[in-house]
């Protein structure tokens, strides 16, 4: 397993075609714990289908993917969710009729018996679940039971993340989690982020956003055309610097 000093995903030298188009060429990253890394770039420089090689959506033609301090090949996105890593995208993928509870356990539902024999959902574990879960956010809603279609679209970046965390996601990717909001609800996941981090997730954080990039990102990788065309510090960079390296100029 990783120790304390090395990533708890290290990403060697990926290439991924579709057809006679390179869609990865060549691409490493490595991300720690408690680390916030950010994928930049115009449409078509290659972050979805980096994170989907990541989490098990594609296989890669050359490269390796080391997670945890092993060398790991995902055949789908349900292996890498049961290895530890969590893709959340824009979708969020949410039962919208029903509670966090409910959404936790969607397709894992926990069951015990009534009169012991008789099957029926554990209600009360699930309504347990969605308050230790949200309370590890420190992020509250009035109604945990509520159905989630009901929640602002900031209370539901917090169910899905919250999803991920109980399942013991050491690796979250979040894609374009602040796309669609208004500033305030921005704030919010901006501040789910911080937590995450403070907790030890590593972060993959996916956006178009520059602000909210320097927000809450400590490494930027910046891929143009299928190609890391740059890694920087947050401290040591800038957005006009970040814009050229997407561009090329």
């Amino acid at each position: 397993m990783a120790t304390e000093t090395g990533p708890i995903l290290d990403v060697r030298n990926i290439h991924k075609r579709f057809g006679g188009v390179q869609a990865l060429a060549d691409v490493s990253m490595d991300l720690y714990p408690g680390e916030v890394v950010a994928l930049a770039g115009d449409n078509g420089a290659g972050k979805s289908t980096l994170i989907k090689a990541i989490s098990g959506v594609y296989s890669a033609d050359e490269g390796e993917i080391h997670f945890g301090g092993e060398l790991v090949h995902f055949a789908s996105p349900e292996a890498a969710r049961g290895a530890g890593i969590e893709t959340i995208y824009q979708d969020l993928a949410l039962a919208d009729n029903l509670s966090i509870g409910a959404n936790i356990f969607l397709g894992r539902e926990p069951m015990r018996r009534l009169l012991g024999f008789l099957p029926v959902l554990d209600r009360p574990k699930m309504a347990a679940a969605a308050k230790d879960t949200m309370a590890r956010l420190d992020f509250h809603v009035s109604r945990l039971e509520a159905p989630v279609g009901r929640f602002s679209g900031g209370q539901r970046q917090a169910v899905a993340i919250g999803r991920a965390i109980y399942w013991n996601a050491r690796v979250l990717i979040m894609d374009e989690p602040t796309a669609a909001l208004g500033v305030p609800e921005q704030r919010k996941v901006l501040s789910l982020v911080q937590t995450l981090k403070a907790q030890g997730q590593g972060i993959i954080f996916i956006s178009h956003n520059l602000h909210d990039i320097f927000a809450v990102a400590d490494r930027i990788f910046v891929l143009r055309r299928g190609e890391v065309a740059g890694e920087r510090r947050i401290t040591e960079t800038n957005p006009d610097e970040v814009v050229r390296l997407m561009v090329g100029g």
